[in-house]
């Protein structure tokens, strides 16, 4: 990327924040609340949630089995079943449909495979006026804009921006203002277009083989009007929409509106099984006709779907069942919404398997470094997708796609970039990728390389050539690296240890964050645990969050090769950096065999939750230093909360005694590299104030502020005037 491709993002993405981002964070985090009070009243949601992740992949897998049940049902039933290849193929067949009924209006209730197949300029060059009637796509299509949600499409305009457009548009007799007000008008008017047209349009949320049976889950009723209003009735939907049976749908019918909106059940969930047996309508006559008269086409859709099935990293998105929680969970979605975090069709954390399959890797390109691999998207999936990953494997596919000449500017990072990545790749992610070469570089030449960084000169280099925002403070170096300092000392004997554990250095901890790791060390040989240093610290975190896959990889091997022979003596592995420990729970199964990852998963513990364990089993609490009530603000990092780790470092502080205020904020924003980039600043910054505003208010103004992972500690550094503590350094006796 160039440094004007850089800045023209930076432009687009600050000029979104400033028009649509309070409405979007408002509803987003509305719908992300209700996800989570809706699901607490589940009796078992993780139950529930493993039940319909089977039922997709036992429906992905027999896939061609169940589209040809499917086609025997609907053609049983008297309706007609095509499998198109792709949107030209599709929208070829609708605009049959459309012709043989001498159409002059088709009504649609929404969809987003239409959306894909961009249906409706396909029917409006042949003439047919085509009206959307779901009322969020209704406003968007009298004001010429994309959705920016996949389920909620005008979640980012207000009510007021709704009314001007309204009142401009159609000039009512009085000035349209409340929301009641907006929605009397939107039914009237879309109640005589339904009622005046010859074709209903519908997507459809399930399919089931077994009878035929498809399942519309909608906030409105619009739907069950576009099907009965009209004589003719076109359901189209993605392949992956079928399963086997009508018991089927109980798990999705529950889960589906929890996860998207927060409500227990949406507004209608209609089970049809067309052609519907409901009496014609003629509404000029005001007459009824024979129900024998509806006819009925299912259009199924490939467009690149099927290939998506053999392709081993983007078959899960076929599990997707367009809820929208991997968009309201999402802290950079919550601020920007679909229209910069979103392709063509689709948008948040899933839209990046949706558009590589479907349109390629240049649109999913466009937006997907907004995925930070945070991983709250991953819980909050009803089926349980992967939905990261999926993200890391398409931007290692565009870092390799995009992949040209060897940059003019490659010199830059000559000798700091031996990683597993071909020539040519953009030289930001190349840098970053590679951290820890610089670090190791950084912490030899300090002092010298943190003056170098904090000038001008370098500020202004940075920018230009790598795209770093001179806005960002860089960390500064230790000349004594953690693992320098750690084989210098005498510490705790194995044979007067009551235990001995493996204490991973990250490269922060290692390189730069050298107090917690110190401050780590005294805390277990405090509780009676003897510390080793293993000869590792590049975890593979940082190449794999620049999508350099393969250069994690070589990083995890390297770990493993170093870890392993501990765990097989019997060690643990404690892990200060909460992205660290994510990437050996997490991560490592995609990227060692499955022996060695499960030996680190099941022995690797993060820092806090093994300092909770050890005083849960008797180790003399006493021997850390006291809180004393000293009044703490704190921030769990997001993989923490993820992996449900969190609430070991508030119970510990808890019982040393100090008081503890948590956040609920779920990202802090600097997600590694991520705010240190030049074109997403300005939302890393959007994300942090919301953490930092929590540590502003009166409550919490005078509070020590403490945070457990290194990019909220960065973050929260730049934003507050007061310095951030990670927890291990309050709890950490003297030396």
């Amino acid at each position: 990327m160039t440094a004007n491709q850089r800045r023209s993002k930076a432009d687009r993405i600050r000029h979104i924040l400033e028009t649509e981002g309070e409405a979007v964070a408002e509803n987003t985090q509305g719908f992300n609340d209700g996800r989570y009070e809706s699901v607490a009243d589940l009796e078992d949601y993780e139950a529930l949630k493993r039940e319909a992740r089977e039922i997709k992949e036992d429906a992905i897998e027999r896939l061609p089995e169940l589209i040809d049940d499917l086609r025997d049902a609907v053609e049983e039933n008297g309706g007609e079943v095509y499998v198109a290849d792709d949107a030209a193929d599709a929208n070829a067949y609708v605009r049959e449909v459309a012709a043989d009924a001498d159409a002059e209006r088709v009504v649609k209730s929404k969809s987003m495979t239409t959306e894909e197949l961009e249906l409706n300029e396909a029917l409006e060059t042949d003439g047919v006026d085509v009206v959307e009637t779901d009322l969020g796509e209704w406003v968007l299509q009298v004001a010429d804009e994309a959705p920016s949600h996949i389920v909620a499409p005008a979640i980012h305009k207000s009510r007021e921006g709704i009314a001007e457009l309204f009142n401009e548009r159609f000039e009512p007799d009085e000035p349209l203002e409340t929301a009641e007000e907006l929605t009397r008008f939107a039914r009237e008017r879309l109640g005589a277009q339904i009622a005046d047209a010859d074709v209903g349009v519908t997507g459809a949320n399930f399919l089931t083989a077994d009878s035929g049976t498809m399942a519309l889950v909608t906030s409105e009723g619009n739907a069950r009007k576009t099907v009965t209003a009209t004589d003719t009735h076109v359901a189209i939907a993605g392949v992956e929409k079928v399963i086997p049976s009508v018991e089927d749908l109980a798990p999705f019918v529950e889960l589906i509106g929890r996860s998207g909106t927060g409500q227990d059940i949406t507004s209608y969930i209609s089970l049809l099984t067309p052609p519907v047996d409901s009496p014609t309508l003629d509404f000029e006559g005001d007459e009824l006709g024979p129900a024998d008269d509806r006819e009925f086409h299912l259009v199924l859709v490939d467009n690149g779907r099927l290939a998506m099935r053999d392709d081993d990293d983007l078959r899960e998105t076929l599990y997707c069942i367009r809820c929208s929680a991997c968009s309201n969970s999402c802290a950079n979605f919550q601020q920007v919404g679909g229209h910069v975090f979103g392709g063509e069709t689709y948008s948040g954390g899933i839209a990046t398997g949706w558009e590589a399959g479907v349109e390629g890797l240049d649109v999913a390109g466009e937006f997907n470094d907004l995925c930070t691999g945070c991983s709250r998207c991953v819980n909050a999936c009803p089926v349980e997708i992967d939905i990261p990953w999926i993200n890391t494997v398409v931007r290692d596919r565009i870092n390799r796609g995009e992949i040209g000449e060897e940059s003019a500017t490659e010199w830059l990072v000559e000798g700091l970039t031996p990683d597993a990545e071909p020539g040519g790749l953009d030289l930001q992610k190349r840098l970053f990728g590679n951290f820890g070469t610089l670090a190791r570089l950084g912490s030899a030449t300090a002092p010298l390389s943190n003056w170098v960084a904090s000038t001008e000169l370098a500020g202004r280099l940075g920018e230009r050539f790598v795209g770093l925002d001179r806005r960002r403070d860089l960390p500064a170096f230790e000349r004594e690296t953690f693992r320098e300092w750690a084989a210098g000392r005498d510490g705790l004997d194995v044979a007067d240890a009551q235990r001995t554990v493996v204490l991973f250095p990250d490269l922060y901890t290692n390189h730069m964050q050298v107090d917690r790791g110190r401050a780590a060390v005294r805390v277990l040989e405090a509780l009676g645990v003897a510390v080793r240093i293993p000869d590792a610290s590049a975890s593979g975190r940082a190449p794999l969050s620049q999508g350099m896959v393969a250069t994690a990889r070589e990083r995890a091997e390297v770990v493993a090769d170093a870890l392993v022979p501990y765990v097989e003596s019997g060690y643990d592995v404690v892990v200060i950096e909460p992205s660290d420990h994510a990437l050996f729970q997490r991560e490592y199964e995609k990227l060692l065999d499955r022996e060695r990852y499960e030996a680190l998963a099941a022995n690797s513990y993060e820092l806090l939750e093994y300092v909770y364990g050890l005083l849960a089993n008797g180790a003399d609490g006493s021997r850390l230093a006291d809180g004393d009530g000293e009044r703490v603000a704190y921030h769990s990092h997001c993989q923490q909360r993820t992996l449900g780790v969190e609430r070991y470092t508030e119970a510990v502080l808890d019982d040393r005694g100090f008081d503890v205020v948590t956040s609920d904020v779920e990202c802090c924003g600097m997600a590694g590299s991520f705010g240190y980039k030049q074109e997403y600043h300005d939302v890393s910054v959007a994300v942090g104030e919301e953490l930092a505003d929590q540590f502003r208010t009166e409550e919490t103004a005078d509070r020590t502020v403490v945070a457990s992972g290194t990019s909220c500690l960065d973050q929260l550094d730049d934003l507050l005037s007061r310095p951030s503590r990670h927890p291990i350094e309050l709890l950490a006796p003297g030396d």
